[in-house]
């Protein structure tokens, strides 16, 4: 565990961010008092499956694929 005062976290964030994600428990102080925990979020992919879209799209208009006519100087 590191416990810093916040200038000292403030001089090292990155550092401290790098710790914090390989596991390291970052704890920031304020006059030796703990304020505030530096912890990595926990991030959940979702997995996308073919095809779970099927069927979701209900109408498409006639003229879905024609360019717009802003973009008729680019083409």
């Amino acid at each position: 565990m590191i416990q810093l005062n916040i200038a000292d976290a403030k001089a090292n964030f990155s550092k401290l961010v790098d710790k914090a994600l390989l596991g390291e428990e970052v704890i920031i102080a304020r006059d030796n008092k703990p304020l505030v925990k530096l912890v990595p979020i926990e991030v959940v992919q979702k997995v996308r499956k073919p095809g779970s879209g099927k069927g979701l799209v209900l109408k498409m208009s006639d003229d879905f694929d024609m360019p717009i006519d802003d973009m008729k100087e680019y083409m």
